[in-house]
């Protein structure tokens, strides 16, 4: 797959020829989503297209899993979202023929994605064999104000001679649904046609339908209105469970019609179709009332605000293509979550349907702690979904037979349905993973113990989960078995060192949490013994070390294990599409940072000696088939004193979408990287750590760069920061000061009006700068 060609730009993402065969990456860069609906960046005309889709957070459709040996404990359903009805599509008959970019070749042709307005704009000319020449105009918007609407502006304008327009705006139920079915005919017979409509209707200017998933039970009710200004006739009537609304008209030279549709969604698992529909259409009143002009406004209040506590710069050599990227990823991860609600944000956001919607410990790894950061009343609900459930997570650790709860390792209702246990249900890390979230949700925003995130009762159950599992030697050594961390080419081992420090903290923190409330203690049955076996067996976490190489191997043998010839494969990337596991998980190969990312997330557990080793260690080992990797290389190149090598990870994260990096990304947007490319940038060149009581950082200026500046929102206070080679300046944005600001290991005071100042350190470095497989390096 190859990416589009687009200009550079701080402020847009602009196509500015629409290349036909590059649609399949292009309808995902320019996919608009709010949390709760989200439209793939397909043509108006709807064809040519690779995946049309209107996503709600939420709705999904089960499917049969297909075992050849069924096993104990095995999810017996898959979980795939589906599309809803597409209103997307406006197609243009020009005197009595079809017209759309392969019909008629268009004379211009470009699109642009404008990250302030929050809109997808479109201008096509064509030049119709009759001669007459029509601009066609679109602009379109998934509102950030008004959670369940979208809208579409349609603009036609005859140039330069009459014409004979008839305009076919479509509510469309069935559109053509990709292939999420695993080459197993039961799969495809499920979701080519999940709903089973139950009404529709249309009325003088629009209709509706409301449509239940034959197997989950999810009710979805869409509705559209339409406005024409200009001359034109406006008709609606229903055809194949789609609502069709046609406009005539008869255009002289210089006339335009404007067609504008709004659209409103809405949706309940096990909902009355009445009431959802009526959802749906107060949806349609409420945008109709605001009207094209008061959602276009409304959609940049918002944004206005967004970036004004959210925006990051970069000036320097290759910095206007960062700078872009940065703000590109800016937008999709805030758009990917801004209004959601009691659903869960999947690894692809709203934007495709690669891993069939699934959410998985990515988004609680990266795109929560980084929303913690930006806009953390987001990520509170993103928690929130979480924390809901809790209760299947019980389900599951039982059917495990393990205490407190474990959660699912890919899910979109919080049900398992994952059928690869190795790396899934062995990846225990998600457990840890989760905590972590809500553990620093709590920290950066200063919050009490909420019952409403049930923080108490997931410190406590994921606790007890890891007090089952572990196993304590002769020695008194405290071992998880038969885990699989991070990396899914090393799978099923024991003593994996990310998981096991990430469980010694969760062990930790729910030690603190039990000393800290006491109604936690009496309300979960926690007893001071409890509490002791949790610090005893943090105490005695086994971390394996190599004496030799003077290294942590990432779990118990790895250094031992076969090298891997990197020469010898350079042409058979992803492995795993060439090589079989059973192969791979012998050999010294990381699909993705592993022990590298625990340098990171449990830095208190290593010294800068051992951190400089390991680095370069997994850096000579790690291919990066894996998009979550290079956010995680650059936070630790960062902390290892190598920005130059940082900066080249940052690239190319905040690129990997932009550029098509991995291959995949028609399959849509990879929201942990868009995430990662932010704690890159922050976490990474800035040093930033919000683990503890205070707020820290440490700043590096990579050579290439000459500043960069970012925003964050700290116990309720936004906060600036800008290094250039002059030195780091902190400024207190928003909010009553002080805030204590921990900036190289200084503490100091940040006052409205009285902004800090420090000298900008030089990194130091304890070993060379790493070297990475051959052929493997960062791709920028």
């Amino acid at each position: 797959m190859s990416a589009p060609h687009l200009d550079v730009d701080p402020w847009t993402v602009r196509e500015p020829e629409v290349d036909v065969e590059r649609l399949p990456v292009s309808e995902t860069l320019f996919s608009l989503a709010n949390g709760f609906v989200g439209l793939r960046g397909t043509l108006d005309e709807g064809r040519p297209c690779t995946t049309r889709g209107t996503f709600l957070s939420g709705v999904f459709e089960t499917y049969p899993l297909s075992y050849p040996e069924r096993g104990y404990g095995d999810p017996p359903e898959g979980q795939a979202v589906v599309s809803v009805a597409d209103g997307t599509v406006v197609r243009l008959v020009v005197d009595g023929a079809a017209v759309d970019a392969r019909s008629v070749r268009p004379r211009r042709h470009e699109r642009t994605l404008d990250l302030r307005s929050g809109t997808l704009d479109r201008h096509v000319e064509w030049t119709l064999p009759s001669g007459t020449t029509l601009q066609v105009r679109s602009r379109r918007l998934v509102s950030l104000r008004e959670r369940a609407v979208c809208a579409v502006r349609y603009t036609v304008r005859a140039v330069d001679g009459p014409a004979h327009l008839v305009l076919r705006s479509d509510l469309a139920g069935l559109v053509d649904r990709p292939s999420v079915t695993k080459g197993d005919p039961r799969v495809e017979e499920v979701l080519a046609e999940p709903f089973e409509v139950l009404r529709q209707h249309a009325g003088a200017d629009g209709g509706e339908m409301v449509a239940r998933t034959r197997r989950s039970d999810v009710v979805v009710a869409s509705a559209v209105a339409h406005r024409v200004q200009g001359p034109g006739t406006v008709g609606t009537e229903l055809s194949d469970h789609t609502v069709r609304t046609t406009v005539t008209a008869d255009l002289a030279a210089g006339e335009e019609l404007v067609l504008t549709k709004v659209l409103g969604y809405a949706w309940q698992r096990e909902g009355d179709p009445g009431d959802v529909l009526d959802l749906a259409r107060a949806a349609v009143v409420s945008g109709s009332d605001l009207g094209w002009d008061g959602l276009l406004a409304a959609q940049r209040e918002v944004l206005d605000d967004f970036w004004d506590t959210a925006d990051v710069e970069v000036d320097g050599d290759g910095g206007p293509e960062l700078q872009q990227a940065l703000r590109y990823c800016l937008f999709q991860l805030f758009s990917s979550a801004a209004v959601i609600s009691d659903a869960p944000v999947g690894a692809k956001g709203l934007s495709g349907l690669g891993y069939d919607g699934h959410t998985f410990w990515d988004i609680e790894g990266f795109v929560v702690p980084a929303l913690t950061l930006l806009r953390p009343d987001v990520a509170r609900r993103l928690l929130r979904w979480r924390a809901g459930s809790l209760d299947e997570a019980r389900r599951r650790a039982d059917v495990l037979d393990l205490q407190g709860a474990t959660f699912a390792w890919r899910t979109i209702d919080g049900r398992e349905c994952s059928p690869y246990w190795p790396a899934s249900t062995a990846a225990m890390h998600v457990n840890a993973d989760v905590v972590r979230a809500f553990w620093l949700h709590r920290n950066v925003t200063g919050a009490p113990f909420d019952d409403d995130l049930r923080l108490g009762e997931i410190l406590v159950d994921t606790a007890r989960l890891w007090m089952s599992m572990g196993h304590r030697d002769a020695g008194g050594g405290w071992h998880l078995l038969g885990m699989t961390g991070p990396d899914e080419y090393t799978g099923v081992v024991d003593d994996n060192v990310f998981t096991n420090l990430m469980a010694r903290r969760n062990l930790l923190w729910a030690a603190e949490a039990a000393e800290e409330e006491p109604a936690l203690v009496g309300r979960l049955d926690v007893g001071p013994e409890e509490v002791d076996a949790w610090r005893d067996a943090a105490a005695s976490v086994h971390v394996p070390w190599d004496e030799e190489r003077q290294v942590h191997p990432m779990n118990d043998h790895f250094t031992t294990y076969r090298e891997w010839r990197f020469a010898d494969h350079q042409d058979s990337y992803p492995l795993q599409e060439h090589h079989h596991y059973a192969k791979i998980y012998r050999r010294q190969v990381l699909k993705q940072a592993d022990l590298v990312q625990a340098l990171w997330w449990c830095r208190d557990d290593f010294t800068d000696e051992e951190v400089a080793r390991d680095l370069d260690y997994y850096e000579a080992r790690t291919v990066r088939d894996s998009s979550l990797s290079a956010a995680v290389q650059a936070v630790v190149c960062a902390q290892a004193g190598h920005p130059d090598l940082a900066l080249r990870y940052l690239r190319e994260t905040a690129l990997v979408d932009l550029r098509d990096v991995q291959g995949d990304t028609d399959e849509g947007l990879h929201l942990a990287s868009v995430a990662g490319s932010w704690l890159a940038l922050v976490a990474g060149l800035g040093g930033l750590r919000e683990d503890r009581e205070e707020l820290e950082l440490s700043p590096v200026l990579p050579q290439a760069l000459e500043r960069t500046a970012f925003h964050l929102t700290w116990r309720g206070r936004v906060l600036r920061v800008e290094t250039t080679r002059e030195g780091t300046t902190v400024t207190l944005r928003r909010g009553e000061g002080p805030v204590t600001v921990v900036v190289d290991g200084a503490a100091l005071q940040v006052r409205p009006g009285s902004p800090v100042r420090v000298p900008l350190r030089t990194p130091s470095a304890l070993l060379p700068e790493p070297t990475q497989p051959v052929g493997r390096e960062p791709r920028t």
